[in-house]
């Protein structure tokens, strides 16, 4: 039975056209269980195929209700781009999201990292951080940084310096300034004054 079983998925698979199929064998239009964790825009931040957790080659769209601090089991539909993508070196395959199917607090304290300079297909790096209403924001309109000391403060407020720099540039004279820096990591946890809102930044990592 198990060879029968075998053999007519080896048969589908073969009868599916090859632009249908992308990476981890997934069909276009074919739903998926994914988990996605709490660690909203962190490093390596990817939806994890369930049941088996495996870490996703697929970015999840069109999840707009999604909050930092939360973990949620979600159902997804595969989109396999048949033409080429619109955008050059744009992945042309993602999971669009469907529905929550589970949603729950993270109740731990595990550091994690977030990058605050970003690539963007297309343009270059930017830096992730903003001030105004004295507060720095990462992602506007959802997330904010703290920092656990004065240290983390003044090199928050450097990097948001630079970044005026950057933009008043591009303003002024039409030239974009790449950072000075090539990457800055931020070692931040959830603000437990203001979870959900808030990453508290204890430690910030430079290379130039």
């Amino acid at each position: 039975m198990k060879h029968i079983s075998f053999f007519f998925t080896v048969l589908f698979l073969a009868a599916c056209p090859k632009n249908d199929i992308g990476p981890m064998g997934l069909k276009h239009g074919q739903e998926a269980e994914v988990s996605i964790d709490h660690r909203y825009w962190a490093i390596n931040d990817r939806p994890l195929l369930l049941p088996n957790r495996q870490p996703s080659e697929y970015s999840l769209h069109g999840f707009n209700e999604r909050e930092p601090g939360y973990t949620y089991r979600v159902r997804a539909k595969v989109h396999i781009d048949k033409n080429d993508p619109p955008i050059q070196d744009a992945i042309p395959y993602w999971l669009d999201f469907m529905e929550v199917i589970s949603e729950e607090k993270y109740a731990g304290n595990e550091p994690f990292e977030i990058a605050l300079i970003q690539s963007h297909v297309p343009g270059g790096p930017v830096i992730m951080l903003r001030e105004y209403d004295g507060q720095y924001h990462f992602i506007p309109e959802k997330l904010t940084l703290t920092h656990a000391d004065e240290k983390v403060r003044e090199q928050l407020e450097e990097i948001w310096q630079h970044n005026e720099e950057i933009l008043q540039s591009y303003i002024t004279d039409g030239v974009y300034i790449e950072p000075k820096w090539k990457s800055i990591r931020a070692t931040v946890t959830h603000d437990p004054e203001n979870f959900g809102k808030a990453y508290l930044v204890s430690h910030i990592e430079f290379t130039e």
